[in-house]
């Protein structure tokens, strides 16, 4: 399926922000394709992934309510790269899938995939337009997601070690939104993106 003919691949460490972007683009008129909640959607209870993800990791893997068991499955991907090729090699292509019909089918002014591995997965960087990257000082990334998910600093810090690091995000990035000093200034950086792909997204 070939991508839209102008679309942004929106990306980001976790505590960046990126949802908090995405939504101030909604806002603006852009239709957001949100990864995450098509993973999160594949492996809800009976979900188009969890016949896969069942016959691959056995049932344990799957709670009460026929959804993956996601603290069970974290806890062994960190620890198991094979278990996190396996999963990855079930998820990635159906997630892949799913998101570029939606953005076929998107009616917004222009399409914004929000893919937290963008870098990372290797495919998604020849399918989108632009790269913009949300960027923060990691210590602030690390106070945000301690605060917001109740993790330990350890793991917040694992969970980071396994992204590309911030260095390695900016220098892919054709645009960036810094997001460390509150929302007026988060606002006027999304305003002057959105007229900017509003001109050339064509």
């Amino acid at each position: 399926m070939s991508r839209p003919p102008f679309a942004i691949g929106l990306t980001g460490g976790i505590g960046s922000g990126k949802s908090t972007v995405a939504d101030m683009f909604a806002a603006r008129g852009a239709s957001i394709v949100d990864t995450d909640l098509i993973a999160h959607s594949m492996t809800a209870p009976h979900g188009p992934a969890m016949q896969a993800i069942l016959s691959e990791f056995g049932p344990e893997f799957i709670n009460d309510s026929g959804a993956m068991d996601r603290a069970r499955m974290r806890q062994l991907v960190f620890s198991d790269a094979g278990a996190k090729a396996r999963l990855e090699a079930i998820l990635h292509p159906r997630i892949r899938d799913a998101a570029l019909a939606a953005g076929a089918a998107a009616s917004g002014a222009y399409v914004i995939y929000a893919v937290p591995l963008l870098i990372e997965s290797g495919t998604w960087r020849a399918r989108v337009t632009r790269l913009l990257a949300v960027d923060c000082p990691e210590q602030v990334q690390i106070a945000r997601v301690m605060a917001r998910n109740n993790l330990p600093e350890a793991q917040v810090r694992a969970i980071m070690a396994a992204q590309v690091s911030r260095a390695e995000r900016l220098a892919a990035a054709d645009d960036v939104i810094v997001n460390n000093a509150g929302i007026d200034a988060l606002e006027a950086q999304v305003d002057r993106l959105h007229a900017l792909y509003l001109q050339i997204r064509w």
